[in-house]
């Protein structure tokens, strides 16, 4: 294989310099639920921004889908030195039901078919509502939003041309997003096998941030004003990697994300791939590479494709430690980490 004019040939008798001399050649990570703009404290400069996402890219992240942020990273994505980056805009939620200053907050539910529209334009082809939070006047896990707004929501961003996502954590808001034709649901800790049973049948995809889920205990230590919803938050983080194994084997398209702008930090694909193996999941390196590649409509290592690729010593798929170490991350043909 050979690289010319930062695109991959596959007939390596073109010529050119020698980069790296054997290995394995996956084609760019993809982290499919990432925040670029958003930090611990909340939203960060665009200087932070750009180290945010130059640290993904020197992981092998070389294709994000950035899943809300309340940060305008349009500019980023004019740099060639940084990864693509998929925006989903703002997320979509209501007064007091998300983090503070992270959302889009509807004071009239109603609303939300507009706003999707709006969010829709802004972004680069997907939407992110909050599906579920605590309320705490139910003292637990429960939806935002209506069904019937949620269907015509949806409706509204697939006439736009965009797919809707969303956060979910506990089961009672899925089957109403389900039901509603969303495209992916994030999370889903709270899956039930009739819920996955119709993911599967509707193509329906699930991102599930594993690392980010390894965070639900210390949540539930720190909602000490909130028993029931602390002992729902152990309850879905113990029952996780059992929900990926069963989506998995009832053919529910899985992929990596890594959760990372909050409490997770950016240039954790590595961990994300490796839990999702550890989950019972099939092909978590492909979650992570050529099979959310085409699920995004990017290129892998085909003909004529842009140089977006990482090598590795020895086979990721094999020796998991190894996606910690890349020999080369190429971006459009261009080396930025050996």
């Amino acid at each position: 294989m050979t690289v010319d004019g930062g695109h991959v040939f596959l007939d390596a008798a073109r010529g050119g310099d020698l980069l790296v001399d054997g290995g394995w050649i996956v084609p760019g990570l993809v982290d499919a639920h990432c925040h670029v703009g958003l930090g611990p404290a909340g939203p960060v400069d665009l200087d932070e921004a750009d180290a945010q996402a130059r640290t993904d890219r020197d992981a092998g992240t070389l294709l994000i889908r950035d899943c809300g942020s309340p940060v305008d990273t349009t500019p980023l994505q004019a740099r060639d030195d940084l990864p693509e980056i998929i925006r989903a805009g703002r997320h979509l939620a209501r007064p007091k039901r998300y983090i503070p200053g992270l959302s889009v907050d509807l004071d009239d539910p109603a609303l939300l078919p507009e706003h999707v529209a709006e969010q829709a334009a802004r972004g680069d082809g997907w939407v992110k509502l909050v599906g579920d939070w605590i309320d705490r006047g139910v003292g637990d896990l429960a939806p935002l939003w209506s069904d019937d707004v949620l269907r015509a929501a949806i409706g509204a961003a697939h006439a736009a041309g965009a797919r809707v996502t969303a956060h979910v954590f506990g089961t009672d808001a899925l089957p109403g997003l389900i039901g509603a034709g969303i495209d992916c649901i994030e999370h889903g800790t709270g899956l039930t096998d009739d819920l996955i049973a119709q993911m599967a049948a509707r193509g329906t995809a699930l991102v599930p941030t594993l690392i980010n889920v390894e965070t639900f205990p210390g949540i539930a230590d720190s909602a000490t004003k909130y028993p029931t919803y602390a002992a729902h938050m152990r309850e879905l983080h113990a029952g996780a990697h059992d929900v990926v194994r069963r989506a998995t084997e009832a053919g529910v398209p899985v992929f990596a994300g890594t959760d990372a702008g909050g409490g997770i930090s950016h240039g954790r694909i590595a961990d994300e791939i490796r839990a999702l193996a550890a989950a019972g999941h099939p092909d978590a390196l492909g979650a992570a590479s050529w099979h959310a590649r085409e699920w995004l409509g990017r290129a892998g290592l085909t003909d004529g494709a842009p140089a977006d690729l990482v090598v590795y010593r020895t086979d990721p798929r094999t020796d998991p430690a190894a996606l910690d170490d890349p020999a080369l991350v190429m971006l459009r043909g261009r080396v930025f980490a050996t």
